[in-house]
Formats: C-alpha cells, structure tokens, sequence
C-alpha cells in the first residue's frame, strides 16, 4: 500500500495511531508506470475527519495512489484553519488543466437548502462538468450525489419526515456489476441524512442504472455512463465512532435525535458501536478502483 500525500498531512498521523501505514511495500496487482491519481473535493466542515476517513479506505488496496485535494474558490470554509486549507488544498481552477483516473466528491451540510441557494453552486456544476469530460470515473456521496443527480438529470431531493440515521442492510439489484464483485448479496452501509431520492425518479431516466437500494433508506446506488459517474446515498468510508460522534454532539445541543438503528451493541451507547460495514465499505471502493478508474486509465 502506498498513499502519496503531502509532508504534515493530519491523516498521516491519525492513521499510524491506528496502526495503518500509507506508505509500505506496494508489490501490487499490476506494475504501474505512474501512481493512480485521484482528485478529491472535500465539502464536510470537519475537513480532517473526512480526509482520514478517505485515506483509511485507500490505504488498505495495494497500489501507488496519489490524492490531491480540491477547494472551491467561490467559498471559504469556516470550519477548517485557514492554514490547513492552503498548505494541503488547491483551487479547482488550478487543477483542472491536469489528467486525473478519478474524482470524488464529498457530502456537504446543505441538504436542506435547494441547490441553488447553495452561494458556490455555480462552481460546483463547472466542476461537475468538468469530471464528466476529463476523468474516467466519478464517485458523488450523500449530498454530492443528490446535487449532481440534479444537475445532469433533473431529479429531486425530498425531505424525510426523520432522519436516515445508522447502519443499514442493502441489496443488489444488478449483481452482475462489477461494482459489486466479491461482496455479499447483502452488504451494510451507513447512512446519515434529511433528505432522501425517489425510487421511481431514478427508474424513469434511461440513463441511469439503479445498482442496489434498502428496504429503509431506499436508493443506495445509482451509475451512470456504463461507469463514468457513481452516485452513492451512504457512508461506506466512515470510520467506527462517527455515528456516536454525532449523535452524542446533537444529544448535547439538545437537539431532536434519534438513536442510530443497528449501530451499537445491543443498542445501548454505554456498550460503543459495533463495526460492522468496513469490509464491505472497502470491497466497493476497491471495486470502483480496479474496475472504472484503473481498467480506464493510461497506467
């Protein structure tokens, strides 16, 4: 394994805490004549939370990948250090002139806000058209994958009347998809959201390919372009304890919250949280990797 990531990046430290390394022997499964280049625009306000979580997940496959950052300039994030953001992050107005095998793009705290009031989304749909022309294949989470749902196809968010909060059972509906090759016909995700896709609204674009869905959360994962595009509505690269984090940040604001569904031991927060989706969360991020990012690029 083999992340390539700038000197100070936080993630370094916060996974060797873990005993993950990024940077061991990489015999890897093909000889690669360059390491695989991924862009990643991060959205969430805790930038080094998401930045590990993402890491973590790339750290596990056995190859050379290199992450490179990307902010919006048509937005300053208040949550992140201003330092932070221009030691590891860049404009995408620099990025967008260089060749990159996959894109991802984060979830971001607006869902309840139509896509236009969001004050970047002007930027947000060049970017969106950019990944579409110049990357291989994209992968859009949670929020991200509403709002370019929206701005390629049309289809609409719709509010829940409560939160999508825990770990969830998913099926496949297309298991002869590589995406899903080696996982199980049922395989858990989390999820965390106010706002949900209409099964029927993805189902009448023909362009559009509904992958797997829950009986709870509903529409799990959605393609497009044979592979260019992954819209995913989930959290597979959460780490353990951010459910908990999170339930016990609105607990404390005394905010209304429910516990989150098959998450802790015996439902009891006292007990901790039962991990229970890394393997699966790591088969499909290992699959989008091998199968649309690698298998389409020029390594």
């Amino acid at each position: 394994m083999s992340v390539i990531l700038p000197a100070g990046f936080p993630a370094i430290g916060n996974l060797k805490a873990e005993h993950i390394s990024i940077d061991g022997p990489c015999p890897g499964v093909l000889k690669q004549a360059r390491p695989i280049r991924i862009a990643v625009l991060n959205l969430m306000p805790m930038k080094v939370t998401t930045e590990t979580d993402i890491v973590r997940v790339f750290a596990a496959f056995p190859y050379r990948i290199q992450l490179d950052w990307m902010k919006v300039e048509s937005h300053v994030s208040r949550h992140a250090p201003a330092g932070h953001m221009e030691r590891f992050y860049r404009n995408f107005s620099d990025m967008q002139r260089e060749a990159y095998d996959g894109f991802i793009m984060t979830g971001a705290p607006l869902e309840l806000m139509e896509f236009e009031e969001v004050t970047y989304w002007e930027e947000l749909q060049r970017i969106f058209d950019w990944a579409r022309s110049s990357v291989p294949s994209s992968l859009y989470i949670c929020w991200a994958a509403q709002a370019a749902l929206y701005h390629f196809y049309g289809v609409q968010k719709h509010k829940v009347s409560a939160k999508i909060f825990g770990i969830f059972p998913h099926r496949q509906l297309h298991p002869e998809c590589p995406i899903f090759n080696g996982l199980d016909e049922e395989f858990l995700v989390p999820h965390s959201r106010h706002t949900t896709l209409r099964r029927d609204d993805i189902l009448a674009e023909p362009a559009l390919t509904l992958l797997s869905e829950s009986d709870e959360p509903g529409v799990h994962l959605v393609m497009s372009g044979e592979g260019r595009e992954f819209f995913v509505t989930g959290h597979s690269e959460y780490a353990a304890d951010t459910l908990d984090a999170e339930y016990r940040r609105d607990v404390a604001k005394g905010l209304p919250i429910q516990l989150p569904q098959h998450y802790y031991h015996h439902d009891n927060p006292d007990e901790g949280p039962l991990l229970s989706w890394r393997s699966h969360g790591q088969c499909l991020y290992r699959n989008w990797l091998e199968q649309y990012v690698i298998a389409r690029s020029s390594l």
